[in-house]
């Protein structure tokens, strides 16, 4: 099996190296990533400037890596079009593994979260995985980097749907103090946003974000609860957010009586 490896911390961080070293013992690992942090980029795309795809020494576990001059969605972008050779082309992608979670809401703003869309987005089984932890120490993700080598076998007999990932956070406790596994829904708010006022040395205001963990209750199925209870969580997420139930009563509203034309 080949499998293609991103993220949004870049080519350096410890999760993808402990993510390709874990699962390169069993698969043909391939990894482009971003040449630096692109945390929070969502699924943006560059347009207007170039991008540089330097072939560098590969990573522990994978046959060759690429680092990327662009954003996340740009990684998986250029090398499901133009690097890869047709024999290197990924039955599985996998993006992560991240520095810190992707829960709730803020899987919208999540770069890591984008790579496993864009994935998707070709017709490719993908999956986002996220450790709940700020820490940049490598031996700290081996653990969910192993979790993700056994998970792979486990769903040789699930089809992920179309248009579908798999978004994984793995809570950042010992082995012994995880609860098990939780399939879950997305939640709320993760974080509180807020702003810090300062001002520089020249007199000028600027604003720092400086969001804060929110104790706001959550469903007992949600990812965020999960996190909580020390479970690792599944979840399945959709990019086709279509509100299907409504269109019907849209119809009914805006255009009854076969007059969809009524503002001319």
């Amino acid at each position: 099996m080949n499998i293609l490896i991103s993220n949004d911390d870049g080519i350096n961080a410890s999760g993808i190296k402990a993510l390709s070293e874990a699962i390169g013992k069993d698969y043909n690992v391939y990894v482009a990533a971003p040449d630096r942090e692109r945390s929070a980029a969502g699924h943006s795309i560059t347009l207007t400037t170039p991008l540089r795809v330097d072939e560098i020494e590969p990573l522990n576990g994978s046959k060759k890596s690429w680092s990327i001059t662009g954003t996340p969605g740009d990684c998986v972008k250029i090398a499901l079009n133009a690097i890869l050779k047709p024999e290197e082309m990924p039955d599985l992608i996998i993006s992560g593994i991240n520095h810190g979670p992707n829960l709730g809401y803020d899987i919208l703003y999540s770069g890591t979260v984008s790579c496993a869309i864009e994935g998707a987005m070709f017709g490719i089984p993908s999956l986002a995985v996220s450790l709940n932890i700020l820490s940049s120490e490598y031996n700290d993700f081996r653990f969910a980097a192993n979790f993700v080598n056994t998970l792979i076998p486990k769903l040789k007999d699930f089809k992920i749907p179309s248009r579908s990932i798999l978004n994984i956070n793995v809570p950042s406790v010992s082995p012994e103090d995880i609860g098990g596994i939780a399939i879950t829904e997305m939640g709320g708010r993760m974080f509180n946003d807020k702003y810090e006022k300062r001002i520089d040395p020249r007199g000028k205001t600027y604003y720092w974000m400086a969001g804060e963990l929110s104790g706001a209750s959550e469903k007992e199925n949600t990812d965020i609860e999960a996190i909580r209870r020390n479970q690792i969580s599944i979840t399945p997420l959709s990019f086709d957010t279509t509100r299907k139930e409504i269109i019907s009563e849209l119809n009914e509203i805006l255009c009854s009586d076969n007059m969809c034309n009524w503002f001319n």
